[in-house]
């Protein structure tokens, strides 16, 4: 359920015309969660047969236009393009005059806040950043999954309420970011849905490896649980060998890495490392356990910073 109180109508935006630039997971959705509240999507632009199928899925009859076309015939205009090629597409569109003044052109970079479109501030857009914290699958089920969904925004103070009032609009729960802090804000987010799919992967190919039929099956409540405590209380829901100081335990479980997946080693180390500090300051490992267990990380189980690798 949303809880973040309603704007007043009065900041609500009008109902507007919508168009995407970059039809990739996320344009095509957050488009789609518009129209449900009664904004018109109107161009669309994506030249691969992944982009093309996604707008014909969420966005069916929006037609698919360059990038220039979809400013001329939008009010509000989503730049849904990687981060990398944020800075260049919004130079390029304002020096080309695609961008008209009082034109509203969100970006949905985590990394950048709102000065990056500054070039398009200059010729007289509206600038807004409006990143969903969400993992998008270029499928009709993002839309549902916005509800509730946060958002980390940044805006010029005077377009503020109507930046929350967007997100609010689609479902989500705006997040105030600043602009500086806007690089950070994102690394947090990269560190824990990113990084959590790789780990994930990697337990499900090793219960595989073991001889489990259904890894999906069995890490689902384990996974589930682990969430909802670190969620909950953070670092006191560490558990497990490394929290526990089992240096026998540790180190059995690098040399069978070692043997059967010696591509997860190094992530085993450094997520068992940084494991290991957080229980030693938050006191749940023992400082007698502790030096034996940081010298099996060290060493690799042999004895020698090679085997480590």
């Amino acid at each position: 359920m949303n809880t973040t109180p309603q704007p007043d109508p009065k900041d609500r935006p009008a109902r507007l015309t919508v168009g995407v630039v970059g039809a990739g997971r996320v344009g095509p959705a957050l488009a789609a969660s518009l129209q449900l509240a009664g904004h018109r999507p109107v161009a669309a632009s994506g030249v691969s047969d992944a982009s093309r199928r996604r707008a014909a899925a969420l966005l069916p009859d929006v037609p698919l236009v360059a990038p220039a076309e979809v400013l001329e015939r939008a009010e509000l205009v989503l730049l849904t393009v990687p981060d990398d090629a944020l800075p260049g597409l919004v130079t390029g569109l304002a020096e080309t005059g695609a961008v008209r003044p009082g034109q509203l052109l969100v970006h949905t970079s985590g990394r950048y806040g709102a000065r990056v479109l500054d070039p398009a501030l200059r010729a007289g857009a509206l600038p807004l950043a409006l990143h969903p914290a969400m993992t998008f699958t270029g499928t009709p089920v993002d839309v549902q999954r916005l509800a509730g969904c946060s958002f980390g925004v940044t805006a010029p103070e005077e377009l503020r309420l109507a930046a929350e009032a967007l997100v609010i609009e689609m479902g989500g729960e705006p997040e105030w970011i600043a602009e500086d802090k806007r690089p950070l804000y994102h690394a947090a987010l990269a560190l824990g849905a990113n990084h959590l799919i790789t780990l994930v992967a990697q337990s499900m190919e090793l219960l595989r490896t073991a001889g489990v039929d259904a890894p999906d099956r069995m890490l689902g409540p384990l996974l589930g649980a682990a969430l909802d405590n670190a969620l909950r209380s953070g670092d006191a829901a560490l558990t497990g060998p490394v929290a526990r100081g089992d240096a026998g335990t540790v180190a059995a479980h690098i040399g069978e890495l070692r043997e059967h997946a010696p591509q997860a080693v190094a992530g085993y180390l450094a997520m068992a490392r940084a494991t290991a500090d957080r229980a030693l300051a938050h006191g749940l490992l023992k400082p007698e356990l502790a030096e034996d267990l940081l010298g099996v990380l060290a060493n690799g189980t042999n004895g020698t910073e090679g085997d480590a690798r």
